[in-house]
């Protein structure tokens, strides 16, 4: 029987002779298209003669390609979609053994269809041509005259494209998902869970001691749909029990070089089983990730697994080989924290190599300490992963010395901070102490400074930088802060109109800077000393202080030096 490709599929159970109508475009492999998604794009009266079965319609095809050669297999790969007017099968080229040879020869080179269009040469599908790809198991399609074979090819070509770019699409959204769970706050759990959203298989993931980190498996043995159970070492089982892995995880600790180890079991979801050792750059043995599934993967879910299996290798190399120079540097600094200044010349000579090599830089480049106060910004987003802002902060001072802090973080840096980066992190919604040049030897003095300046920072919400600072207290202290000082301590002086203001205002500043000297005072003021003393005594009643104290002094002298913005 014939049926239009177009036509609703046959119901189950119908002969492999009566062909199956091809339903709408399956989601395939990534860059690859079927015969169905083919036959289901091009114009109705393309009709299937016979269907090979097997999932044959779902097979990727290779390419289109017309032929009119009685023996075209030199010339056509693997999977090709074969086109024939029917030149071949004239005259001799037509009884039943010609036609039985040619199919055989497509069969065995793995040609995925047959289409035959009709005229000029054949008005229809001659029944011996059909009859051989029914013995053979090749399907075979009647290419009408009003589609010419130019029109399957462009329609192949342009489904290839929109395939490809659609692969394309997917791939880097599941890069950006393995990138996001890198740098979230446990990267070997996340893997694994993005892994098993992409492929369906069961995931197990070993330290170098044997114990599995990390386990993870997808819900209802699919991939794709979003969701999937990860659980840690001492959570629920997943894949299959561990005494049966355990020669494989062997296999994979105490060989060399890239290799993947496979085997196979019984229990549900582990028919196939794979094994990827994780190596060190020195190929080291540092882990083991091994997956079990049911089904041979596909090559897009095989390049999720390479994926991943690379990012578990920078992960575990990161944490056990990556640069050893921070870890060696700050595990003498921890255990031996007198040796900056008991140590020998060697010893510290050693130390300033490795904070070299933390920094990118030379022994004798001088190196800052920066500090960053988070200021209110939507720029910087709430609640970011620490790993990821870590890495942010590396990445902008160049420094694998960073630390999270309770007011932001705090960095050595060999770079001298220049008012660009100073600029892209402001935008980012921060504010910088950068602290003046040192040596090893001087970090910690470096530190201090720069936390002195801290406050005046976070009140002024402007960045600052160590040696542009004033080293006095009116310096250090900052006019926004000197400001709000004197606002609140001369607040009854200043709330005063100016006439009786600007003389007590005048005769206190004159007093302070003649160290209370009533006899100086009146002398630098043109005053009788007994004026003086009686505006002293109202000041004192006035500001609720004891001016016969140093400190009330003091506060009051430094509260001066900020008046000019407050006076109207």
């Amino acid at each position: 029987m014939r049926r239009n490709a177009h036509e609703e599929p046959a119901p189950a159970g119908a002969s492999g002779d009566s062909a199956g109508a091809v339903s709408a475009p399956p989601e395939g492999p990534l860059g690859a298209v079927t015969l169905e998604q083919l036959l289901a794009t091009l114009p109705p009266g393309m009709r299937i003669l016979h269907d090979a079965g097997k999932g044959a319609a779902a097979e990727p095809l290779r390419w289109v390609e017309p032929s009119e050669l009685e023996d075209p297999t030199p010339y056509v790969p693997e999977g090709e979609f074969l086109l024939t007017a029917g030149l071949p099968f004239r005259g001799d080229g037509g009884t039943p053994e010609r036609l039985d040879a040619y199919v055989r020869r497509l069969v065995a080179a793995k040609v995925r269809a047959l289409g035959f269009g009709v005229r000029p040469y054949f008005d229809d599908v001659p029944e011996g041509l059909l009859d051989a790809c029914r013995r053979h198991g090749l399907t075979l399609i009647e290419v009408p005259e009003s589609i010419p074979f130019a029109a399957i090819g462009l329609e192949f070509s342009q489904l290839l494209e929109s395939d490809n770019a659609k692969a394309f699409r997917q791939l880097a959204e599941i890069n950006r998902q393995l990138m996001r769970a890198v740098l979230s706050p446990r990267p070997e759990h996340e893997l694994l869970a993005a892994l098993v959203q992409r492929v369906p298989v069961w995931a197990q993931l070993f330290g170098a001691d044997g114990r599995v980190r990390a386990r993870a498996q997808s819900i209802s043995g699919t991939a794709g749909s979003g969701t999937a159970t990860s659980v840690g070492p001492a959570g629920g089982s997943s894949g299959v029990d561990l005494s049966l892995l355990e020669p494989m995880l062997q296999r994979l600790l105490s060989g060399s070089g890239p290799r993947v180890e496979m085997d196979g079991f019984e229990q549900p979801g582990s028919a196939m089983v794979f094994g990827h050792p994780l190596r060190s750059t020195k190929d080291a043995n540092l882990g083991a990730l091994i997956l079990g599934s049911d089904h041979a993967l596909t090559p897009a879910q095989n390049s999720v697994v390479q994926s991943v299996v690379g990012l578990l290798e920078l992960l575990v190399r990161q944490r056990t080989s990556g640069s050893l120079a921070p870890s060696q540097l700050a595990t003498a600094l921890l255990l031996h924290p007198d040796s900056l200044e008991s140590g020998s010349t060697r010893h510290v000579n050693g130390l300033k190599d490795l904070l070299a090599q933390s920094l990118s830089s030379s022994r004798s480049a001088a190196v800052r300490v920066v500090q960053g106060i988070k200021a209110d910004s939507p720029e910087w987003p709430a609640g970011d992963s620490p790993v990821r802002e870590l890495l942010q902060w590396r990445r902008l001072f160049d420094t694998k010395l960073v630390e999270i802090t309770d007011y932001g973080f705090a960095a050595i840096t060999r770079l001298k901070v220049d008012d660009t980066l100073v600029a892209e992190i402001e935008k980012l919604g921060w504010r910088l102490v950068i602290g003046d040049a040192t040596e090893l030897g001087g970090l910690p003095a470096a530190y201090q400074r720069a936390s002195s300046l801290r406050a005046r920072v976070q009140s002024s919400g402007r960045s600052a930088r160590v040696d542009e600072v004033s080293w006095s207290v009116t310096g250090l202290l900052g006019r926004e802060a000197g400001t709000m000082l004197a606002s609140r301590l001369l607040e009854p002086l200043l709330g005063l109109d100016a006439g009786k203001r600007d003389p007590l205002l005048a005769v206190l500043r004159g007093w302070l800077a003649e160290n209370g000297s009533w006899d100086g005072t009146a002398k630098r003021m043109g005053l009788h000393r007994n004026s003086v003393r009686r505006q002293i005594g109202q000041l004192g009643e006035l500001l609720g202080l004891d001016l016969n104290d140093a400190n009330a002094r003091a506060e009051l002298w430094i509260a001066l030096q900020y008046t000019d913005g407050l006076l109207d």
